[in-house]
């Protein structure tokens, strides 16, 4: 069979077969009168196996190899074929990942397409610096990857880049917000304590009800968040979370000070007292007790000074004279800035 049949038949062009001839991969075995390449049955049949190993991927070397070497062990190839692949998959996956996050923007100019590219190869980069000033350096006007921000907050472990992220998130007006309440469910406790966080800085009624899922987290730091931020938005859910707060010493001022906001918002403040004051009597550890008191100094409104009046008669002295200290306080009011006298 003649080189230019052969390529009719077997789909390779005469240029293809003249190389692999060059190679010795694939020769004709006979020649016409005429000096042309002639193919016998063997050499089609090795040509098929040729064509065969290329589209597992084997480069033409290696396909020769493989037919000549008769200690050539294929599982190896084949293991390492199998690799490659899997990354060159990965690598297509995460390129379709970048394009589909660029659609998202809607670019309407080549230069949208580029600046986007940019960010997000920046968010890659193994420099928080660079990082960082990526994500600040975005015009307010300009849209954003919102895929690309929530797996960056999620995976962020510098704090400044994280609060570059979530500052960028904002402008977005909630639109990551399902990215983030899936973090919610992450095994790692890392990532729900970013996702929460983040989370805490989405003032919607959507945002609200993740915060509240946090609530019950395994995780304390999970928890403490949650309930600051609940509570700074008069959701009287947190309470038994920051009390617990209050009580453990963990962030404890701050969970004080959203207690007193908590009954702000509160049309009474007697129901976050109330609370207040079971937990002082339902505990003998003074230094619990001594940090429920301080916590009553940041409610406002007759209950809490009534509270205190009555802690005034603790059998513990440091308990009873820190309640005093704070009525005393109370009563005082707010202090007068003093105006210098003239000749001062």
């Amino acid at each position: 069979m003649l080189i230019g049949e052969v390529s009719r038949r077997c789909g390779v062009s005469t240029r293809m077969l003249r190389h692999y001839d060059t190679l010795g991969l694939v020769k004709p075995t006979g020649r016409t009168s005429g000096g042309y390449r002639e193919y016998s049955a063997d050499d089609i049949r090795r040509l098929f196996h040729v064509e065969s190993l290329r589209t597992l991927g084997l480069s033409l070397n290696e396909a020769k190899r493989a037919l000549d070497e008769p200690d050539f062990a294929p599982a190896d190839l084949v293991g390492e074929l199998m690799q490659h692949t899997r990354q060159r998959i990965a690598a297509e996956e995460e390129l379709l990942t970048k394009l589909e996050r660029v659609d998202a923007t809607a670019p309407s100019e080549w230069d949208d397409v580029l600046r986007m590219v940019s960010l997000l190869r920046a968010l890659e980069s193994e420099f928080a610096a660079h990082r960082q000033q990526a994500i600040l350096s975005q015009d307010a006007n300009a849209a954003l990857p919102v895929d690309a921000l929530v797996e960056a907050i999620l995976s962020e472990r510098d704090a400044n880049v994280a609060g570059a992220l979530q500052w960028a998130l904002a402008r977005t007006e909630g639109a990551g917000l399902a990215g983030l309440t899936k973090g919610l469910e992450s095994e790692d406790v890392e990532v729900r304590r970013r996702a929460t966080s983040a989370i805490s800085g989405i003032n919607t009624e959507e945002a609200t009800r993740s915060l509240k899922r946090a609530l019950d987290d395994s995780d304390a730091i999970v928890r403490a968040d949650a309930a600051l931020a609940l509570g700074s938005r008069g959701e009287a859910v947190s309470m038994p979370a920051l009390l617990e707060m209050v009580a453990d010493g963990r962030r404890d001022v701050e969970a004080g000070e959203v207690l007193g906001l908590l009954a702000e918002h509160s049309p009474t403040s007697g129901e976050v007292v109330d609370a207040v004051q079971a937990r002082l009597d339902g505990t003998d550890d003074a230094p619990t007790r001594l940090r429920i008191t301080q916590a009553l100094a940041e409610i406002p409104g007759a209950a809490a000074r009534e509270a205190l009046a009555r802690i005034t008669h603790d059998d513990d002295k440091t308990v009873a004279s820190t309640a005093a200290a704070i009525l005393e306080m109370r009563d005082r009011g707010p202090r007068r800035r003093e105006r210098p006298r003239i000749g001062d």
